[in-house]
């Protein structure tokens, strides 16, 4: 059951995905829902995520072939959109604007998507098939939920444990990572897409 298990693999997983999903970042964000009266639910919001991460994980690939894709190409583009993700974190800028939500329940919209299981960590998942083996991605899935359940039931005791300044200083720490694993994915790659067209050609 566990073969193919590797704990350097799963915390590296882990870590990139956390870093993407950035529930901490969005703790901000929720309180602000919940201000306004918007329904948020800890258990519904945490299955829900799951389910849409794990059927990417397995459509995704077969989509990308629809349009003759390959991974890394997909990983290439993906790197760029964690690079615009990671510039939004570290500057405190908005350059993917999100509609404003008109719905009483906020868990499906926006919190599970596009807060949880954006674009962002749907691609991100998908580029780091390239590199870790499946059951280390499910294992940080898995345990990613569980962070996003334990923080969603406890963001108010979260917020005033760590206060404000250490929120902000988690979402500049995690956005600095995640530039540099953008910067590594596509570069990683690009070497790996480039050896492939040359073997082709040749």
């Amino acid at each position: 059951m566990l073969e193919g298990f590797n704990w350097q693999q799963f915390i590296s997983a882990f870590v990139i995905l956390f870093a993407v999903i950035d529930i901490t970042g969005s703790i901000p964000i929720i309180l602000n829902l919940k201000k306004k009266g918007k329904k948020i639910s800890a258990s519904r919001a945490t299955i829900y995520s799951a389910l849409i991460f794990f059927a990417f994980f397995y459509v995704g690939e077969g989509f990308l072939r629809l349009f003759n894709l390959d991974i890394s190409s997909f990983a290439i583009a993906g790197s760029l959109i964690i690079f615009i993700m990671a510039l939004e974190m570290i500057f405190d800028i908005s350059i993917i604007q999100e509609e404003a939500e008109t719905q009483n329940d906020a868990t499906l919209v926006p919190l599970v998507f596009p807060l949880i299981a954006g674009a962002g960590a749907l691609t991100t998942m998908l580029t780091i098939r390239a590199q870790f083996a499946s059951i280390n991605i499910f294992a940080a899935i898995i345990f990613n939920m569980i962070f996003v359940y334990f923080v969603l039931k406890m963001t108010r005791k979260i917020e005033q444990a760590l206060g404000a300044a250490t929120i902000y200083a988690l979402k500049k720490f995690f956005g600095i990572i995640l530039l540099a694993i953008s910067i590594k994915l596509f570069l990683t790659n690009l070497d790996v897409l480039l050896k492939t067209i040359s073997v082709t050609a040749g």
